[in-house]
């Protein structure tokens, strides 16, 4: 893990465009190639960024460039696409390194980890024709818990949570926000499951687009609560 901390400017070309004005950030390259660019803000949420598979190239500045305050470009080149951060430095106060090995990954409250291999089991929950193409799966800003596809071979999505909040609906966004830059999965859609939905929650991921499933824990571990049936 490279982490910087500079007064730059980041320009992002490919199917969207996108400038960052000079200020103070902190810039991380990580060991699958991924470059995050973040603020002090935004909790963890980068600024922009480039996901793998992606080739960072460090140059010196042009004469325009150097005039201008420049003294370092980052060029990052998705190589698979025309998608391209271009990060432009002007002072850099911090340049480290670190090891940091392998990671044994996110140990999940034991009702979620379970709800997450029940999905994934049971999947056509979702609807009929739906498949699982696997769990866990890896992006640059963390693991979404399920992607499938849908019957009609669209990419779906999943987060699951025991209880769905407004956090959880901000935690999908993210992930689609990133999975639909990738043209191989893209378009990519949203299913936010939980036991239990709160009502804002409910209507942030309808404004968003995002579909939102009620997951029967008990029904799903093949348990039939007897006692609470009325028939």
């Amino acid at each position: 893990m490279r982490i910087v901390i500079a007064d730059c400017s980041v320009d992002y070309s490919g199917r969207l465009t996108a400038h960052l004005p000079l200020a103070r950030r902190v810039l991380m390259v990580k060991a699958d190639g991924s470059v995050l660019v973040h603020s002090d803000g935004g909790s963890y949420k980068p600024l922009n960024w480039m996901s793998p598979p992606c080739r960072l190239t460090e140059a010196e500045p042009d004469e325009a460039q150097a005039q201008a305050g420049v003294t370092g470009v980052w060029t990052v080149q998705n190589t698979k696409t025309d998608d391209r951060l271009v990060v432009s430095l002007h002072e850099v106060l911090s340049d480290t390194s670190t090891e940091l090995g392998v990671d044994p990954g996110l140990v999940k409250d034991g009702v979620e980890a379970h709800l997450q291999k029940l999905l994934a089991e049971q999947i056509t929950l979702l609807g009929d024709g739906h498949t699982l193409v696997r769990r866990e799966y890896p992006t640059a800003i963390g693991p979404v818990d399920i992607l499938a596809k849908s019957a009609g071979g669209a990419s779906v999505a999943v987060e699951i949570k025991r209880r769905g909040d407004i956090d959880g609906v901000e935690q999908l966004t993210r992930y689609l926000e990133l999975l639909n830059r990738d043209p191989l999965l893209a378009p990519v859609d949203g299913v936010f499951a939980a036991q239990e939905i709160k009502p804002q929650a409910r209507v942030l991921a309808t404004d968003r687009g995002i579909r939102c499933v009620v997951l029967d824990y008990d029904a799903m571990r093949g348990i039939d609560d007897v006692d609470s049936r009325l028939f």
